[in-house]
Order: C-alpha cells, then structure tokens, then sequence
C-alpha cells in the first residue's frame, strides 16, 4: 500500500492534543526553572548557599551525546560540547498559582523524568517515580498554596543500572542507546473538581475505550470509566459518555449513575453502539471521531471532562495473510524510531516530532515501531491523525539480571509490570497502536555473553518473566496483542544456542541483519521462510534490518570489500545495497504482518566508534540533525509514495574515483532518462524496484553535470549531482583490490574495488569487531601499506573501460600466509597469459611481504581485460595500477 502525500499544513498538527480539559485549571510549569547537578538529599540542596544553578526551561536534559567527526563547525554536538554525566539532578521552580486552586483538588503532571525522580513540594515529599518514559501524577493538593509562592523541588537521576546502584532495578538495564536525564518532557499543575476522572490511574486519562466489533453496519464500542470522589462527603453524580463525529454530531450516548462514598472511587462500563460508522482507516483514511466523558452532579453540572480522538477500527494480524485492517490486508511498512536529536537530545519540542513525522510520511511510512521504550503522546496523536500503525513497546531491552542473579528481581519484575501498565493505560485509547511490545532482543544467550553479562556459566532465561508480562498485558488490555522482537534465532554457527523468546508473546518480530553482521542478503528470505514454517501459527514480522551509512564515506562498488561493522568503513552506497536487497526480499512474503527497518534517523550510543560519528548509530535513513535524507531514503520514497520521486544517487560522492561509473537512480517515473553533461545516456521504462542503473557511464576530467529527469504524466521531475574527476584520475587508474573504502596514499588516488567479475574480497587484518582488536600485522616493502592489507581471491578478472591504446599495468601482490609452492596461478591480459604460474611467497622470499609485477597491454575495444587463473589454490591480488 502507497501512501499519496499532500501538502503538511503544520500550524494544524497540534490542533487537538492527546486529551482536552474541560472544566479543569491548567497550569504549563515550562519557564523560571532552575536546575543544579549532584547531591543526595533536599536538605543539602536547600541549605548550600554557594551551590550553582543554571537557569534552564522545561523539558530539558543535561545531556548532549553523539557527534560527527567531519565537518564540526556545522554541529552543535562537537568533541568539546559532549556530556555524557549520569547521575543525579536537581530541579527547582518558584511559581504561583492562582487563587482559583483554592476550592479545587491540585495536581502535579510529569509527561516524563529520566529515569527516576522524587518530588517535593514546599517541603513536603509527594512521591516518587521510577521509569524515565512514562506521564506520572502526584497528588499537590495538601501542599500546595494557591495565590502564594511555592517551591517545587525535583530530584532527578539517571545513573547507569548496576548492582547496588539507586536503579539498579529501573529498566533499561542495557541497551544500544543512550538514556537522556531530565525533565524532558513538559511540566504542569492541574485542578479538578473534588469528584473526578481518576487523576491517579497510571498516568493515564482514566477512560479506555474499545471497538469490540464491527459488523451488520453498526459498531459497538466498550468504554470503562475510572472516577473518584475526594471530597469529604458521600456524593451522588452521572457519567456521561458520547461519541461526536468530526462534522460535531453526536453519534452515541450513554449515561450512568454513580454514588461515592469520601475518599472513593468506581468503574463504570457503558457500551455505546454507532450506526453505519465512518471507520478509521489508517493513511487511506484517518478518520476520528471524539470521545467525551463527562462526570455531572445530580443536578447536571459538569464537574469534570475528558475529552479524546477515537478512531473506530478493528486490527488483526494473520500468519498467512499478513496484517488486516478492518478485514482488509494492508501491508505495513515502517521505520524504527528514537526520540533523540542532535542539540537537544530527549529535550524535544512538538515541532521537531512533527519535522520527524512529516520526514517519514514523505518516505512513505505508513507504520512506525517505537522504540525501545514508551513515547510521548504528541507523536500518538500524530499518529491516530495521518493512519500510521504504531508497535508501542516496553524499554525491556538485552538484559533482566544483574550481576550473577539467573532469574529478575521483584523489584524489577515490579518496574516492568509499572511501565508496561502505564504504556497501556496511557495510550489504549489511540486507533493507531496495533500491539503492547513487552521485550526486544532478549535471546542473546550465550552468543555474545559480554553485551549481557559475564557470567561463565548457563545464561538467564528469558521465558519466566517474558510470560508473566504477556499475561500482564493481556489482562490489562485483552483487545490487543502482545509483541516480541527477537536477535538470535538463527544459525550462526557454534555460539548459536540461544532461548527461543518469540513464543513468550501473540505476535513475532524479527530484528534481522543479514549482509552487515553476519551472512549475506540472500540469507535471509530462506530464514524468514524457515520462521514462518516453524511456527505457522504465529504472525511473522521484520523489526529491524539494515546497516550503517557515513554520508562522509563512499564506496565505488559495495560489493567490492567487506564492510567494517564496528569500525569506520561504512560507506553510505553500502547502506542502500542492503535496503535494496532487503526490500526485494520482504516485499515478496506476503505473510510478514509488518516491515520495519532500521532505524529513520541516526541517534545517540555510546556503545559504538562507527562509520563518521562518535557514540552515534549511523544506520539511520536521516542524520542525527536532521539536515541529510541519506540515499536509502529516495529508495524507499520511490517505493512506498505514490508522489513523484527521482534521486540521483552518491551526490556526496563528490570527488570522483573513476572515469567511467555506474550511475543508480531511485525513480518511480514511468520512464526516467539519464543525462551527463548534456549527452543523452539512455533512458529506461518501469525501473525493477524503482531503482535504474546505467552502467559504466564515461565522465570527462573537470566538472560533470549528472541529470536524472523522470517522466510522470503530469510532467518531468529532475535530480542533479555534480561531480568532479581530477586529472590524475584519467591519467592513471589505480584500484585497492578487495577494498570496500580506497585506502588514502600520499600523492595517489586510489579507488575502491570495481571492475571485477569473481572472487571474493580478504583481509589481512581482519576483525569481527567483537573483543579487543589483535595487533595489526604489517606488510614489508611498500609504502602503500593500507592498500596492500585488502586482496581480491579465488577465479576473477577485472574489465577495466579505457581509450584504446598502450598501457602499462602494475600489479601488487601480497602473500597474506601461504607457504611457497602452496598458491600458483596465471595473470592474463587482454587474452595473452604475461604471469604464468606465479607464486607470491616465493617470489617475495615468504608471507607479508609485497612484490610488484609490471606489464604491457594493448587495447583495442575500449576494454582492458584482466585475468586472474589459479593453477593451485586461489589467485590473489592486492592493488592494480593502469597508466597510459
């Protein structure tokens, strides 16, 4: 399914927030904070008159994680602007309510505090909260004092879990991003009627609504109603629910009577039937009714009100037929998404979720997997208001134990049981959540025992817990299922036994990684396959797939070497081969209920050294600040939005390599031609994938203007690149052989691998980027050493485009570890063998040692053919230098 974007009209997009007050004071507590790090108690707080505090507003965050090492004058995240502290932090805010709070019961609203806070008001303790993604309320009322100044004071800390540690059991424990501390999401006092919707139900509005079903052209809706009475006398009233459409007609009503008793509460259940109900229909349709419940005196005054966007759908995921969305399969098709930026880290603002959701609307999303924790309910909103399918999620991520424990604590067991209540009660009520997410990547096992634990031992089981929460979530909420994203169930050789997880919930998620950290991208649709056979009865989804992509790095060819996972050889070209390869994939299983890749933007780690960024995850389709839309984000564009797309791709890929290049353009046009500096290439119809490539395209030495135009029938859209080829570059082409990224020489231009046909890329300083690098070995006699570690191996030839004429040939080759006699085989160009039976070691007197052979070749048919013909074991080759 397609999704036809129009025009955004921003000034709209918070037109309704997450829920309406009616007949309640609203305080914003956003401005005159002051904020100061360190210290264990108020007392020491308040007492210290040299302590520092900085001015700030609220959501704020002490944080800034994540920088790109290239270009820093264009950043606000810079080496020396980082700060990484974990800890405690104190809030502080002098404020005064009005006078009309008096007469009223006063609430205190957290949308968010990372990852614990304890609150105190005039001195007085409130509570405390422990989770950093949740809304949480404390009841204010015998503390505060309307009219006067009051002193709200908030200790916040977000210091690592460990053993002893004061959140040792407040998940997450561990995972591949890093937890912001602060308040940082927004502040505010509230005031409501003695009687009211519970202010206390887990943060939530108090109301849950359900489509219980839809049939006979009518829907019946199930909607439980918390209210409370914390008056001091027993009180009579009526609970008014009605369904408004969005013309304002009401279009169901229910009413129920209630008597409290002082200090009580009661749950009432009205079931409200529509008639030939206007369905939310997801991006085709997102139509949203309103949903208010009022609670009303004896006499009819409203007390309290609540007031919400409901969409009227049914959801069902199918193991065969994939996801279905009021009975009809649609495919869903997604990102993976954190809350973080560059600059402000989880401190964002209502307009940077709508620039992320209107980035990922014009990709052509039309679900989102929000991870690996709860989220703030602006982009729920966002959500329910454009037909985008949510994966909510719990932040249990990678680790329940800690240190030598085998099993999870009450006390976490507790905090995972909060957290994922609050998930569910604060955002049941929005059409667009499709699932509870109750863990992500818990089957690790024994696998990769140092990401978890150092346990020498048998790893933890997942299961106990895992289906605990299951039951949890299902007794909270039974009209949705529950999910699980699983790593590891696959074969990936002797450390593969790991916990089969994904049985521990309704529905199963893939996070799978074929082609970047391990196998190839043909591995895994027969995985996927095999999932799906195992488990028939179970709805398969992808939950992650991708790789990283350094917009500073590139690549002539990505299948010329081998990527550097853990390092910095990522180039951007590299990411989108694999989301190319992937698609092709996941498009074809009709039986995957939904696809996410990850991730939609870059974010902040402090788990990795990769690609262009220090402790940022590169594999997002956007940069950490939002100013770069990487290649693989055209792919997709031209794949899932109907709206005209044509991208050129390596635009950054400024300073050219290679003479002749192939040039990959994403476009969804009809037709689409190909233009290079002005000279028609060629023009190609209904590209497979929506990806063209023209092969081989000659540029000339200078400048090269690069013009993709598609033709759409309501007129052309083009795409540019300029790229530059030196001088030297037509001169001499010089290839590192076996190299995903050219090697930097001083005085040459090396490019990366191109032109093969066979073999396969080596190393001789190969790392899995697991456990502490060996020490390099070094190759002797050359100065080229950083080319001479990648070769290129086995039965290949390179087809090299030059102008006919006399060219000498210089190869490098390298013995990485054979002894003499144990490898021979021919070089032949242009069909005439000039090294026959050569044997490296021998003629460079043994292993790690460089030898240079140089040759004459004629050409006469614009190519230059050379081949690599073992006679005994593999050929080999290290660097390849062709000069007219």
């Amino acid at each position: 399914m397609k999704v036809r974007l129009g025009s955004i009209a921003f000034a709209m997009l918070l037109a309704a927030p997450a829920f309406a007050q009616a007949d309640r004071q609203v305080l914003p507590l956003a401005d005159g904070w002051e904020f100061s790090r360190g210290g264990a108690s108020p007392d020491e707080i308040t007492r210290a008159s040299d302590r520092r505090w900085d001015q700030v507003s609220v959501p704020h965050t002490w944080n800034r994680v994540g920088y790109y090492v290239p270009n820093p004058q264009d950043h606000v995240n810079r080496a020396e602007t980082i700060d990484k502290y974990q800890g405690i932090g104190w809030y502080r805010l002098t404020f005064t309510p009005t006078p009309g709070f008096e007469k009223r019961r006063a609430w205190l609203q957290f949308d968010a505090a990372s990852r614990t806070a304890e609150v105190w008001l005039n001195g007085q303790r409130l509570g405390a909260h422990r989770g950093g993604f949740s809304r949480f309320r404390l009841d204010a009322s015998g503390a505060l004092r309307p009219g006067q100044a009051n002193v709200l004071l908030v200790k916040v800390d977000n210091t690592q879990p460990d053993v002893g540690s004061s959140t040792a059991d407040v998940l997450p424990l561990a995972g591949d991003f890093f937890v912001h501390g602060g308040l940082y999401r927004p502040v505010s006092l509230i005031g409501t009627d003695a009687m009211h919707i519970d202010m206390l139900d887990a943060g939530g509005s108090g109301i849950l609504a359900t489509t219980r079903s839809i049939d006979a052209g009518s829907a019946r809706i199930d909607v439980r109603v918390k209210v409370r009475n914390d008056g001091q006398r027993k009180q009579a009233g009526q609970i008014v629910v009605r369904l408004v459409d969005a013309g304002g007609k009401t279009v169901a009503t229910e009413t129920q009577r209630v008597t409290l008793g002082a200090g009580s509460g009661a749950e009432t259940a009205p079931v409200l039937t529509v008639a030939s109900p206007h369905l939310w229909n997801g991006v085709a349709d997102p139509y949203l009714h309103r949903l208010i419940v009022e609670v009303a005196s004896a006499s009819g005054t409203v007390l309290d009100r609540v007031e919400q966007p409901f969409g009227i759908r049914t959801m069902r995921a199918d193991p065969a037929r994939g996801f279905l969305l009021n009975g009809q399969p649609v495919r869903l098709h997604g990102v993976g998404y954190h809350q973080d930026r560059e600059g402000k880290g989880w401190a964002t603002t209502p307009a940077d979720i709508e620039q992320d959701v209107a980035m990922m609307r014009d990709m052509g999303v039309n679900s989102i997997r929000l991870t690996h924790y709860q989220h703030g309910q602006t982009i729920h909103d966002l959500a329910d208001r454009y037909g985008i399918v949510l994966w909510d999620e719990i932040p249990l991520v990678s680790k329940w134990t800690q240190g030598e424990a085998m099993t999870a604590s009450p006390a976490l067991r507790e905090n995972a049981q909060q957290q994922l209540r609050e998930l569910i009660r604060q955002n049941g009520n929005h059409p667009s959540v499709v699932s509870w997410g109750i863990a992500n990547e818990v089957d690790f096992g024994k696998s990769i025992p140092a990401f978890i634990t150092a346990k020498s031992g048998e790893a933890p089981d997942p299961l106990p817990l895992l289906r605990e929460l299951d039951a949890f979530a299902k007794a909270e909420d039974p009209s949705r299922p529950t999910a699980l994203a699983t790593c590891c169930e696959r074969d990936i050789g002797p450390t593969s036994e790991v916990p089969i997880t994904a049985i521990a919930a309704d529905l199963g998620g893939a996070n799978r990684y074929f082609g970047w950290y391990y196998g190839m991208p043909a591995d895994l649709g027969p995985h996927l396959d095999d999932l799906h056979a195992k488990r028939p009865a179970q709805p398969l989804s992808v939950t992650e797939y991708g790789a990283g992509g350094a917009t500073t790095i590139h690549t002539d060819n990505p299948l010329g070497g081998r990527v550097d996972q853990r390092g910095r050889n990522q180039p951007e070209e590299y990411e989108s081969y694999i989301h190319e390869r992937a698609w092709e994939t996941l498009s074809a299983k009709p039986y995957l209920w939904g696809t996410w890749l990850w991730n939609s933007f870059d974010f902040a780690t402090t788990v990795r050294r990769e690609g262009d960024g220090i402790d940022i995850n590169t594999k997002g389709l956007a940069t950490y600040d939002r100013k770069i839309r990487k290649d693989a984000f055209y792919f997709y564009k031209a794949n899932w939005n109907d709206a005209p797309t044509v991208h050129v791709n390596g635009s950054r890929y400024v300073d050219r390599a290679y003479q002749a290049t192939d040039v990959r353009v994403y476009s969804n046009a009809p037709r689409t031609e190909l233009r290079v500096n002005d000279r028609l290439v060629g023009t190609m119809a209904r590209c497979p994938q929506m990806t063209c490539v023209w092969p081989k395209v000659a540029l000339v030495a200078g400048t090269n203007n690069v013009v993709a135009r598609g033709l759409f029938p309501d007129g052309a859209q083009e795409d540019t690149a300029v790229w530059q080829l030196a001088p030297e570059a037509v001169r001499t082409i010089r290839i590192d052989s076996g190299a995903l990224v050219a090697a930097d020489v001083a005085g040459k231009r090396y490019g990366s691998d191109d032109f093969f046909d066979g073999g396969k890329p080596g190393q001789i300083n190969a790392w899995s980027g697991y456990g502490p690098r060996p020490a390099p070995k070094v190759v002797a006699g050359t100065s080229e050493g950083a080319v001479v570690e990648t070769y290129r191996e086995g039965r290949f030839a390179y087809e090299v485009p030059v102008a006919n004429g006399r060219y000498t040939v210089v190869l490098t080759f390298v013995e990485p570890s054979l002894a003499a006699g144990a490898r021979r085989f021919d070089v032949v160009a242009n069909g005439k063998r000039v090294l026959p039976a050569f044997d490296i070691a021998a003629a460079a007197g043994g292993t790690l040692k460089a030898v240079t052979r140089r040759l004459s070749v004629q050409v006469s048919d614009g190519t230059l053919r050379l081949a690599f013909v073992p006679v005994q074991g593999d050929a080999i080759v290290s660097g390849i230098e062709i000069t007219r």
